[in-house]
C-alpha cells in the first residue's frame, strides 16, 4: 500500500503493485503511474491524508476550509487540460474518465477542485484544449486584465 497503516486498509486505497510515484521531468516534476489498465468510469482508488486549513504544495481543496494533504498518492497527480481521471473531493474517489492504459500517468484538471493553486504556472500538457496558464478556478490569468486594458472597452 502507497499509504501508511496508520490511514487504516480501505480496499480502496492505492497499493504499490498498482501505482509508482515517479519523477518524470524536470517540467513536471513527481507523477502517479498507473501500473495496470482502467477503463473509463471505473474507480482508480481512494485518496487520504491530512486535512489541513492552508494551501500547500500537494494539497487538493475539499471544501472552502478545508484541503487533503496527501504526500503519498493523490497530491502527486500531474495536471491536463484534458484529464484522465476526476476526484470526487466529497467522497474521496478517483475515477477514470477515460480508459486509461497500463503505464500511464493520471492526469487531472487542478481548476477541478482548487480555488486557488498553491501557484501558477506555464502549462506544458499539449493537449488540443491547453489553456495555456494554470489557476484555480476562481483565479484570473495574470495577462488577462492586461490583455483585455490592450483590446479597449469596446472589445468584445
Amino acid at each position: 500500500m502507497l499509504y501508511p497503516a496508520s490511514f487504516g486498509d480501505n480496499p480502496l486505497y492505492p497499493k504499490d503493485t498498482d501505482f509508482r510515484v515517479i519523477r518524470k521531468d524536470d517540467t513536471n516534476g513527481f507523477g502517479v503511474i498507473s501500473l495496470r489498465s482502467f477503463k473509463r468510469g471505473e474507480i482508480v482508488a481512494a485518496m487520504a491524508g491530512e486535512v489541513v486549513t492552508d494551501i500547500r504544495q500537494h494539497t487538493l481543496q475539499i471544501d472552502d476550509e478545508s484541503h487533503l494533504h496527501d504526500t503519498h498518492f493523490s497530491g502527486y497527480f500531474l495536471h491536463s487540460c484534458s484529464p484522465n481521471i476526476s476526484l470526487d473531493m466529497r467522497n474521496m474517489l478517483i475515477t477514470a474518465v477515460e480508459d486509461i492504459p497500463a503505464n500511464s500517468y493520471l492526469y487531472m484538471d487542478y481548476a477541478e477542485t482548487e480555488q486557488v493553486l498553491f501557484k501558477q504556472f506555464a502549462c506544458a500538457c499539449e493537449s488540443e484544449s491547453c489553456r495555456g496558464w494554470i489557476t484555480g478556478n476562481q483565479e484570473i490569468h495574470p495577462g488577462f486584465v492586461q490583455e483585455a486594458m490592450m483590446r479597449g472597452p469596446d472589445a468584445a
